[in-house]
């Protein structure tokens, strides 16, 4: 549905996007992440026709937003950050004018409005004029113009943003709700977001792709992926650092001071390989009051900081797309071993 080739944008010095590469595919979502200033508007603005890319370019649907412009925007629904509306319009009059834009006419024009009015919810407010809306309304008034002519791709720049949490659930319930049969990308620095909506997540940073792969191998990436939390009644836990320290598969422990009569563990699994078996069956057979034991399934902005402030490319080769020069498809092993390293130590 959608390839991009060495995308690059250029503005004077800044390079804002640069010699970017990727394909998605029907029925993926896409989360774009990246830090604020890291490419992620700029990319999905060329790949909308909203921008000239400086050089490479982008295919949707197989038509080339630089020799086909108008083709791609057909099978394109935009929602541009902050969802930019008339403010004088009303969501009624907004709606019309984009499906007469559309091509649009009669009875067709009425059953697109009305279909897309109540998919996004917007039946109490369609006389209201946009200025008046809270910004959740606003927000469902872009996604319904973006909708409204059912395209194959839809691009959402931050289409969560500003919204209480029952807006965003509402939101991407219908995000997931439209998924099927459809290209979805969505930029964003909500790392929530990913787990909510994505089957697969990028990260770009400094107009460059980082990481390429599901959500799951972006946790994956985490220093605390698999690492067991155990709290013990300490008065039953004598010499408990040790004998989970020499646990075969715990790297090392981190442990806290007592609190409250209780002991407080954070044991760190070698290679990241799942150790709550061996820590259970230890603790059964010491007689160890359990109070608290919990396995970490990695820590999101822990793997995000480290990819967006180190720039390092550690996209995985088994999830590989297609380009970026190996950008995409080298796999940095020595990230893992770095991101342990900045992890706490006992």
């Amino acid at each position: 549905m959608i390839e991009i080739r060495n995308l690059s944008k250029h503005f004077g010095s800044l390079r804002a996007v640069d010699g970017v590469s990727f394909r998605v595919e029907t029925g993926e979502v896409l989360g774009f992440l990246g830090p604020n200033g890291a490419g992620k508007s700029t990319t999905m603005k060329m790949i909308a026709g909203f921008l000239a890319p400086t050089a490479g370019t982008a295919l949707v649907c197989g038509h080339d937003v630089r020799s086909d412009p108008m083709a791609v925007k057909r099978n394109i629904g935009y929602l541009p950050e902050g969802a930019p509306l008339y403010p004088d319009m009303t969501p009624q009059t907004l709606l019309g004018f984009v499906a007469e834009t559309r091509g649009y006419r009669g009875e067709e024009k009425a059953r697109r409005i009305r279909e897309v009015v109540e998919r996004v919810q917007l039946e109490g407010v369609l006389d209201q004029r946009i200025e008046t809306l809270s910004k959740g309304f606003k927000r469902r008034v872009g996604l319904a113009q973006a909708i409204l002519h059912d395209p194959p791709v839809l691009i959402l720049d931050e289409p969560t943003d500003g919204l209480d949490p029952n807006q965003k659930h509402e939101v991407r319930a219908l995000i997931r709700q439209m998924s099927e049969g459809k290209v979805i990308v969505l930029s964003t620095h909500i790392l929530e977001e990913v787990e909510a909506v994505c089957t697969r997540a990028m990260i770009i940073a400094e107009g460059r792709l980082c990481f390429d792969g599901s959500p799951t191998e972006l946790r994956s990436r985490s220093a605390y992926f698999n690492a067991v939390s155990l709290v013990l009644k300490s008065d039953t836990a004598s010499g408990a650092a040790e004998a989970l320290a020499a646990l075969p598969g715990v790297a090392r422990v981190e442990s806290t001071a007592a609190e409250n009569g209780l002991s407080s563990y954070l044991l760190f699994p070698r290679d990241k390989a799942p150790i709550l078996r061996q820590v259970s069956d230890l603790a059964y057979g010491k007689n160890w009051e359990v109070e608290h034991l919990h396995v970490d399934e990695g820590r999101l902005d822990d793997v995000f900081r480290f990819i967006t402030t180190r720039n390092r490319e550690v996209t995985l080769p088994a999830k590989q797309r297609g380009g970026n020069d190996g950008a995409a498809g080298r796999l940095a092993e020595e990230s893992h071993a770095e991101a342990e390293e900045e992890a706490p130590k006992s």
